[in-house]
This record gives C-alpha cells, structure tokens and sequence, in this order.
C-alpha cells in the first residue's frame, strides 16, 4: 500500500489532495452555515413563540376561564384554534397554581405542571427558554396572563419544535447538491491543470525519480573537494557545497543571497553580462589564497546563470567573526530597545492618566541621566554603534543593579588595521556580559563593572574588570576553549571562544587575572600596525 501510494503518478496525487482540501472547506463553511441557520431558526421560533403567547394572554376568555374553578372548558377549545392557526405545535395556559388550563392532551387539562424553567413567568417575566421533551427539542415562549387590575393570574407557554439536522439538510438539499456540482466541476478541473502544470514544470519526472536525482547529485557535490559555487542570471546563490563554505570560512544556509553580498571578492557575478570563461585566477580572500576558475552556464545558447570552482591554497582555519559580531551588535540594540520600550509605555500611561506634568518629568530625569554619558561615548568614540553598545551596558547594569563604569580616559578614534566595529562589539558584548553573569551567585552591597578602552600610535588597549564571583585557578586556561562555560546549561561555550578568535586574528594578546570571590580582569591588547609574517596569536594568562 505505501509502495504503492508512493509510485502514485504526481498528477493524481496533486489532484487528489487539491480537491480534497477544497472538500473540506466546503465541509467546514457547511457546519458554520448550519449552525448560523439553526440559531437563526431558535431565535425566529422564540420571537414567534412570544407573539402567540401575547396573543393568547390577551384574550378576555382565558383570563376570565382563570379564576373559573373548571376553566379550562372553557380556554382549551380558544386555545387549540389559536395554536392551530399560528402553527405552534402546543400551547400550556397554567394559573399560579400551575394547573394546566390548556395542553393538546385533553387528560392532562386540570392537572399541576411539573415544569422546571416556569418560575421567573410566575414573577410576571416573559422570556424564551429550550427544553427536551418527547417529540425532541423545543422553543418556549412564556408570557404571564394579567387581569385588569394589573395583578397576574397565569401564564401562558407556546412551544416550537426546533426541526433537526437532517430536517434543514432536507430543505437545502438543492442548494447543497448545486454547490457540490459546481465545486466538483471547477474543483477537479482546476486541480487536473495545476497537476499538468506542475509535471511540466518538474520535466514530467515523478517525485521518487526527483529524489533518486537529488540524492545522487548532492552526494557527488559534497563529495568534491573543491569549493563549487553557483549563481542564476539575477546573481543569486543557488548551489554552495560544504567544501566552499569550509575554505570560505562561512556558515549556514545562502541560498537565493547576492553573491555581491556574500562573496564578492570571486567576482562571480561578471561573468553573466560578458559570458567569458576565466580559468586559473588568483584571488586573495584575507589571508587565504584561492585558485578561481569561473564558467558561465548556457541553455540554448543563454547565459542563465555562472559557477565557480575554487581551490584553498593556504592552510587556513575556517573564521566567521564578522557575522557573528553583527549579532552579537544586534542583541546588544535589542536590549537597550527594551529599556527604551518600557520607558515609552511609562510615558504614555501617565498621559492616559492626564499626568502630563508627570510624564514631563520622567523625560527630563531620564533624559538628563544619561546626557552626559551619552555626549561622553559620541565625543571619545568614533563609530556609534560601539557608543550603542556601551549605551545599552550601562542601562542594563542599572537594571541588575550593577553600576557600569566607563574610565573617562577611554577614547577610540580609529579601529586596528585587521579589526573592525563589529570585532569590537563582539569582543567588549561578550566581556560585558560575562561579568554581569559573574554577580548571579554573588550578593553584596557594592557591584561593579569598569570598563576601558585606550590607544595610541602602537597598541590598543581594552580592560573589563569587575568585582564579581572571579575565575577558579583550575579554569584560568579553559575559559576561552569552545564549548565551556562557567554559566551551567544557560551557557554556550561559545563567546569567550570567538573573543579568543578575534584577537588571534588581530595578532594581538589577552591577559585574564582573576581571583575566586573577589573579581575578575581581562585585558586584551591589540597592535594599531600590522607587521606581514606574523599569523600566530600571542596569548598570555590563559
């Protein structure tokens, strides 16, 4: 049976499952206007219920046959004619002993009623109410009956079978069977040509021959060891296999990207317009030299698209820092985001409130809390979203009541030559957040975090110091390996690693200093010049 559903041909499959979803929407739509028709139903029964019993409140004979001591002699007969032309299927006239004086059975005429729901009609209320009985589920209309003193004396009760499922399908049965001829019809019809449009479009190949092909394709393009990459006519990522993400340090799905955006340094994307053929070039990727050779990909004499074939010929390690560190700047904005949302809401509720006076102040404290700082970070900074970053820190230590300092003689006016924003970013996020992190298991009064970072001709300095719980001895040289972390399962193992990277990729050295129970200080010291030949990290304290 499964073999069999798989061999399937695509163009049943798709017309099977196309129409049977159109089915079930019918299906669905029909259980709602059923049930939309039959509380339309309840609620014509119920008013018609209530005019009747008016009506039959209102005769002089029922209210005169009430305070008869054998009046329903005389009110059953008025009563049956009325319910025969209004079309009720009963109608129970009780006096405030609830004795019936008018019921379709003539035996129950004289005797007490034993109904549940007659109370509130007995207190002069008229209202609706469904009950279950014999013939199946009714709307009852109460109607108290008042003499002309304005005094009660009975209650009327018009009853109207509600007609079942079945009943209404019976008298939509040409609608229904109309829509389904026009659903199936159009249904099938449209489903049989998507199904031919589609096995058009995939080569008339069946899904289990298109499998077969992936399968076989993927396993030989991962099985290449060189990196392959390629492109449709818009420039567009349409291949890349793990070899090329592997020489070209990248990660993850790029899939329908600009390769413009993605690698532009292979300059895949000139070979569309021109259509030439370019072996054996030589291109520098960092510090990684690869061997290109890019080829277009014609059909009918087309130029549709363009691949890439490279080669590594370095010995280099796979290096994403700058994707992460846009992340890494990303979490930071996220966080500074949610200060600056609460803030906004404690706003507009004191103006909701008409606190405008309030609302007023609450700006001016905010606002002039963090003026001199934030002149402080865009005055010694150059980039803003490194004075963003810082920004966010020290909003997010007054949260966790941690205060965060920035030495004043911090400045940063031009970033070393291997390094970028987004490296610092990364670097001095993780810091940070490391030593908010180092203060979950430490309770004293004061908690600090200070922050510098320094530069001149030759180096660059950056120092993140805290008072928190500190580094056991044992795990000084461990904390930068990937995967462990002092935070237990909150933790990924991974900043302090990247941190690790950064700095090895800027020539540059950390020292950790760190005592248990009385803080920790990390200082990281990166060259403003770049000497060529110098590729291995000088690390210290670790």
């Amino acid at each position: 049976m499964v073999m069999s559903l798989k061999r399937m041909p695509i163009r049943w499959k798709i017309t099977i499952l196309s129409f049977g979803i159109v089915l079930f929407a019918i299906l669905i739509g029909g259980i709602i206007i059923i049930g939309n028709t039959i509380e339309t139903k309840e609620d014509s029964l119920g008013e018609r219920a209530l005019v009747t019993g008016r009506t039959v409140a209102n005769l002089s004979a029922v209210k005169e046959g009430l305070i008869e001591s054998e009046g329903w002699k005389r009110i059953n007969p008025v009563v049956e004619r009325i319910r025969t032309v209004n079309n009720s299927d009963y109608i129970v006239v009780l006096n405030m002993n609830r004795v019936r004086y008018s019921h379709p059975v003539e035996e129950k005429l004289g005797t007490l009623s034993a109904g549940k729901d007659e109370g509130p009609a007995l207190a002069e209320h008229s209202y609706t109410s469904k009950a279950q009985g014999e013939s199946g589920k009714a709307v009852r209309g109460f109607v108290p009956v008042m003499n002309d003193d304005h005094e009660q004396i009975g209650v009327v009760i018009v009853g109207n079978l509600l007609p079942s499922v079945q009943e209404i399908l019976l008298e939509m049965k040409n609608e229904i069977l109309f829509v389904l001829f026009l659903t199936s019809l159009f249904g099938i019809t449209g489903s049989w040509l998507l199904a031919r449009h589609i096995k058009e479009q995939t080569y008339r190949l069946e899904p289990h021959e298109i499998v077969q092909l992936l399968v076989e394709r993927t396993a030989t393009f991962q099985a290449m060891n060189e990196g392959v990459v390629a492109i449709d006519k818009e420039g567009k990522i349409t291949l890349m296999n793990d070899k090329a993400k592997m020489i070209l340090g990248l990660d993850g799905d790029y899939t329908h990207q600009s390769i413009k955006n993605v690698i532009p340094d292979i300059k895949l994307a000139d070979v569309l317009p021109s259509g030439e053929v370019a072996f054996h070039e030589e291109i520098r990727l960092g510090s990684a030299l690869l061997m290109n050779n890019r080829i277009p990909i014609r059909v009918d004499n087309r130029t549709i698209g363009a691949v890439a074939i490279f080669q590594d010929r370095t010995e280099v390690t796979k290096l994403a820092e700058e994707l992460t560190g846009v992340k890494a700047f990303v979490d930071a904005l996220r966080v500074q985001n949610h200060e600056h949302m609460n803030k906004l809401h404690t706003i507009a509720g004191l103006i909701q409130l008409d606190k405008k006076e309030d609302a007023l102040n609450f700006v001016f404290e905010s606002t002039e809390k963090q003026e001199k700082l934030s002149k402080f970070l865009v005055n010694k900074f150059k980039d803003y979203s490194l004075s963003g970053l810082l920004l966010s820190k020290v909003s997010r230590g007054r949260e966790l009541g941690i205060e965060v300092a920035i030495d004043e003689q911090s400045r940063l006016e031009e970033y070393p030559p291997l390094l970028d924003e987004h490296d610092f970013v990364l670097i001095l996020g993780n810091l940070i957040e490391n030593a908010f992190h180092s203060f979950d298991q430490v309770h004293r009064e004061q908690r600090w975090i200070d922050i510098s970072i320094t530069q001149n001709s030759q180096n660059c300095t950056i120092a993140v110091e805290d008072n928190g719980e500190g580094i056991p001895e044992d795990e000084h040289r461990r904390v930068f390996d990937k995967g462990f972390s002092t935070k237990g399962n909150e933790g990924s193992g991974i900043g302090l690693y990247l941190v690790k990277n950064i700095v090895g990729k800027s020539l540059g050295n950390i020292e950790v200093i760190s005592k248990q129970g009385e803080g920790t200080s990390i200082f990281i010291h990166i060259p403003m010049v770049y000497e060529e030949g110098l590729h291995e990290q000088k690390t210290t304290g670790y």
